[in-house]
């Protein structure tokens, strides 16, 4: 019997990340003193996907008769998987230490996670996309639960759960229609054969509701809140990073491949989702107190601001998505980060009353979250006001004036939250018993990072937006 050839150099990233978890696996089981060595050696082998990934570039290559592609559009949004991996693994090591929660489980699951992204990255037939989809999802809703002992938590993974496998159904049926009306669920071939056939119109509509779950699009946002409240911290900001540059990876793949045949179609419908996402993220985010649901709403609202370049179409508008994504992943992995440095042993602290006065206690990290919510609502020189800039100008170039201006009045509201946070910090009294922050070397080297990202990204775009541009122009052809 002879096996299929595989291009392991297709692969090699996600291959690297998954035996990393299984060596993880087997070293747990291990009577070794401590578990101070399964961060590190997550870490190293995210590091090495990294590597890889940049050792790859600029190569195209094929697995599994072209169901799994390695291009650049794949190799760049890897990258940033990578770095929210990598972010999430410094964040959890003093944080599951000083909960006495520290396990291998945990950080295998996350590299589980990262491999299923990795792969929707990659997907090139809706088969991998659901299966890769179902192993990133798998992972993350055992993770919103990790902590056991506490009702948030077990309620935020068991809401996950139950609307994920709802909207992973719609996903399912989504592609057995286009099956029935194509033949097939290769990409390319789905668009050789696109048309305006209902059965394949009704398909795709489904497809998109189990992306816009997945983007936490408006109204498939439900879940968001109530997950990032729940689940830890540090997974909190895999699900915010990691997960949504999964979901508009494939999203974009499949748009532009599959379904470009009737781009007049779906760029109506994703004009409407990014209204109504970015109008229902910013206005809810308002009335929030407690900063983790106040950012899980700013989140819905930067979905509906990816999906106006994302409507917006061409190397400039997808471009600017992508370099949006990169942006947003440092930007958010920062924000919570620090949350995740004063949040008290019982998921307390993180109030918007808890941080009165944090400048005159902890002056370094409130002026760490200030630069990060400065870049969010879109301060130059930062990296968010770059990002925006690139999605709100792709949108006037392609004739969406109106969208922009809404992106733009979005962003002015948005800009209430944020600063509303800072005035607490620098100009109210501290509260008597405000969080301390919890001693985290590796805490800190991952907020250094993001730090250095955002404002890397805010002074020298010029590259990595080329790049950007350089990896969507095969999809574009």
């Amino acid at each position: 019997m002879e096996f299929p050839a595989v291009s392991v150099r297709a692969i090699l990233p996600a291959l690297i990340v998954l035996g990393t978890a299984g060596v993880v696996l087997v070293l747990d089981l291990l009577p070794l003193r401590g578990k101070g060595h399964l961060p590190a050696l997550s870490l190293a082998g995210i590091v090495l996907a990294l590597l890889s990934t940049t050792w790859l570039g600029g190569e195209e290559s094929q697995a599994f008769h072209g169901m799994i592609v390695l291009d650049g559009y794949a190799l760049f949004l890897q990258l940033v998987i990578c770095y929210a991996a990598g972010l999430v693994v410094l964040l959890s090591t003093d944080y599951l230490r000083g909960r006495g929660l520290e396990s291998g489980e945990y950080y295998a699951l996350v590299l589980f996670a990262t491999v299923g992204m990795m792969l929707m990255t990659s997907a090139a037939d809706l088969i991998i996309v659901f299966l890769s989809l179902e192993l990133m999802s798998l992972s993350l809703y055992v993770l919103a639960g990790y902590f056991r002992a506490r009702l948030t938590s077990g309620e935020a993974s068991m809401k996950y759960f139950l609307l994920g496998a709802f909207a992973s159904s719609f996903f399912l049926y989504g592609i057995a229609l286009v099956y029935g009306s194509t033949g097939t669920t290769n990409l390319d071939r789905i668009g050789a054969a696109t048309g305006h056939d209902s059965l394949l119109m009704i398909g795709f509509a489904l497809l998109l509701v189990g992306f816009g779950f997945k983007t936490s699009a408006v109204p498939f946002h439900m879940w968001a809140p109530d997950v990032y409240e729940g689940a830890p911290t540090s997974v909190t900001v895999l699900v915010a990073t990691g997960s949504k540059t999964a979901a508009f990876a494939a999203l974009i793949r499949v748009l532009l491949i599959a379904f470009r045949g009737v781009q007049l179609d779906w760029t109506l419908l994703l004009w409407a989702l990014a209204v109504a996402t970015m109008t229902v993220g910013n206005v809810v985010a308002i009335a929030q107190s407690n900063l983790k649901r106040m950012l899980a709403y700013s989140a819905v609202a930067h979905a509906g601001y990816m999906l106006v370049g994302l409507t917006a179409g061409g190397v400039l508008g997808v471009g600017a998505v992508l370099f949006y994504l990169l942006v947003y992943t440092f930007t958010t992995a920062g924000a919570f980060g620090v949350l995740l440095l004063l949040e008290r042993a019982a998921g307390e602290g993180v109030s918007l009353a808890d941080y009165a006065g944090l400048a005159r206690r902890h002056g370094i990290l409130a002026l760490v979250l200030s630069l990060f919510l400065l870049s969010l609502v879109g301060i130059p020189p930062l990296g968010g006001f770059v990002g925006k800039f690139y999605l709100f100008g792709a949108a006037v170039r392609a004739g969406y004036v109106g969208l922009a201006v809404i992106g733009v009045l979005n962003s002015a509201v948005a800009s209430y939250y944020y600063l509303r946070l800072i005035v607490y910090m620098y100009m109210r009294e501290p509260a008597e018993a405000a969080p301390a922050p919890a001693a985290s070397f590796a805490g800190g080297l991952a907020l250094a990072v993001a730090l250095a990202g955002v404002i890397v990204l805010g002074v020298m775009p010029a590259p990595f937006i080329d790049l950007a541009q350089a990896a969507v122009t095969p999809l574009l052809r």
